[in-house]
């Protein structure tokens, strides 16, 4: 499969003793972290960078056997509020990794995680229509 442009980061989930043996692979790029599940239909789950909230990391039992963990991201997103990137290689580099980016992305857009709890879009519907409510 031919490499997303601008990825800077990908694994796949971690099975039997942590070889890749699985249809799940974790793609990172500068503006997104996505998610691609399948062999024959593929399906993909993007998540913008900037809309990630909270980060975690979980290392089960079997995990820490495998040398793999499992990160959890809270994310203001429909699709998908919760996250999780499933048994892969070097888990604290790869949120080092995302944390940069991240902050890059929400650095570029002007935005800190209390602006993205906060107000949404079409609370500002006369703003953006330009109407104007003077007397």
């Amino acid at each position: 499969m031919k490499p997303i442009p601008g990825q800077v980061w990908t694994d796949k989930k971690r099975t039997f003793l942590g070889l890749p043996w699985s249809f799940t692979r974790y793609i990172l790029t500068g503006k997104k972290l996505i998610t691609r599940k399948g062999f024959f239909s593929i399906t993909e789950d993007e998540v913008e960078l900037y809309r990630i909230m909270d980060k975690s990391l979980r290392i089960s039992f079997k995990e820490r056997l495998d040398g793999t963990g499992t990160v959890i991201l809270n994310c203001k997103d429909v699709d998908t509020p919760v996250k999780e990137i499933k048994s892969i290689r070097k888990p604290r580099q790869f949120l080092e990794i995302l944390e940069k980016y991240v902050d890059d992305q929400r650095d570029k857009y002007g935005i800190r995680g209390r602006d993205i709890m906060g107000t949404q879009p079409h609370d500002h519907d006369d703003a953006i229509c330009g109407t104007d409510h003077e007397t």
